[in-house]
């Protein structure tokens, strides 16, 4: 249904170096890079950041599906250390399913950002 996610942010280079923390951890990697774009993907970018040319609020959410727990884990921890901040740390969210397991980030321009496994 979604052919791609794009997010206008403030400052392009720090939000890259969060945003190539979570999606290393997942397996996804940075496959466009210029002035005011990047794009990540797998075969092909399916979620971009461009430059904001406008001040505007901070809105928006985003979920990244990760092959188990501890991919889950492990992209939390990379977007904490990439700027990012906690906004719920990973853990069984039971109200979602019996087997959902997600942790919560906000991206340096305060967009939630969701990793989730379901398996």
């Amino acid at each position: 249904m979604i052919d791609h996610v794009g997010y206008e942010v403030a400052d392009l280079a720090r939000a890259g170096r969060f945003y190539d923390g979570v999606f290393h951890a997942l397996g996804i990697r940075r496959l466009h890079d210029s002035e005011r774009l990047i794009g990540w993907g797998v075969q092909e970018p399916t979620f971009w950041l461009t430059a904001r040319s406008a001040p505007a609020p901070a809105y928006g959410h985003v979920a990244f599906r990760a092959v188990g727990k501890a991919a889950v884990d492990a992209a939390h921890a990379a977007g904490v250390a990439a700027g990012g901040t906690d906004d719920g740390a990973p853990g069984p969210r039971p109200q979602y399913g019996p087997r959902y397991y997600a942790g919560y980030l906000r991206d340096p321009d305060g967009l939630r950002v969701e990793v989730v496994a379901s398996a």
